[in-house]
């Protein structure tokens, strides 16, 4: 099943992308806990679009006036009591409070007690819109990497340009030892990190992704020494199936 554009039309409309991008971590979790991933290993699929809670300013400051005036009309002939008011703020000013959407699996080791141990990242356009979505999303892998778990990033966003992996390895201050180009806006990166005790070393493996061509094999590491093979084609394929898209 070639790669399609989920992001422009016909698809766009005819299968929106979210409802595919959800299909495509549950069935990516299927297949780990089906043959993928060895014993005492579990993979589960963390779906979530951004959320933002908006209020209504004016209908509130009409409801404060309208709870205040009540409150007065109750206190008249009675004795009025100080009421205690904060000093203006010492600083003030718009801020971003970021609302990241998710399309992951994660995968966990519960030989002991349940440990993420991996985690496949869809990107989604959300993710790539602004400098703070971009910002959040590569502190989230970064954070994933510091703590040994193996993490596989699948970029397949159209309609965004830019490319996280990039931003990734920036925040890391990585250097390569033998420097490679850098993918385009389509790719798919699997990440290790091994030797923290000695200080420790990202291994990379990267795979640029084509409109109209099969999607790779990438490894996903669940521990330094051990990776299972992710088979993007055969998920992608069965999730369009799902979506009666092929």
């Amino acid at each position: 099943m070639p790669l399609l554009d989920h992001f422009h039309r016909p698809w766009k409309t005819l299968r929106p992308w979210e409802g595919f991008h959800s299909t495509w971590a549950s069935t990516l979790a299927q297949r780990l806990n089906h043959g993928w991933l060895p014993p005492h290993h579990f993979a589960i699929p963390n779906v979530s679009l951004g959320n933002r809670l908006e209020i209504d300013v004016a209908n509130l400051d009409e409801e404060r006036a309208a709870s205040g005036d009540a409150a007065a009309a109750s206190a008249e002939g009675s004795t009025a009591t100080a009421v205690w008011a904060p000093p203006k703020p010492t600083l003030s000013g718009p801020v971003d409070f970021t609302d990241l959407d998710l399309f992951e699996v994660r995968i966990f080791d519960e030989e002991d007690t349940p440990r993420l141990v991996a985690a496949i990242e869809l990107v989604s356009p959300a993710n790539k819109d602004r400098a703070s979505h971009r910002r959040a999303f590569v502190v989230k892998c970064a954070s994933y990497l510091a703590q040994g778990v193996g993490v596989l990033i699948v970029d397949a966003v159209t309609s965004r340009s830019g490319n996280l992996h990039d931003e990734l390895l920036r925040l890391l201050e990585f250097i390569p030892d033998t420097p490679t180009a850098s993918p385009g806006d389509l790719y798919t990166a699997s990440y290790r990190t091994a030797d923290a005790g000695q200080g420790g070393r990202l291994d990379v493996w990267l795979e640029s992704l084509v409109l109209g061509v099969a999607l790779p094999v990438m490894p996903l590491w669940i521990s330094a020494e051990r990776s299972v093979p992710v088979n993007l084609e055969e998920a992608y394929a069965a999730a369009c199936d799902t979506l009666l898209m092929s």
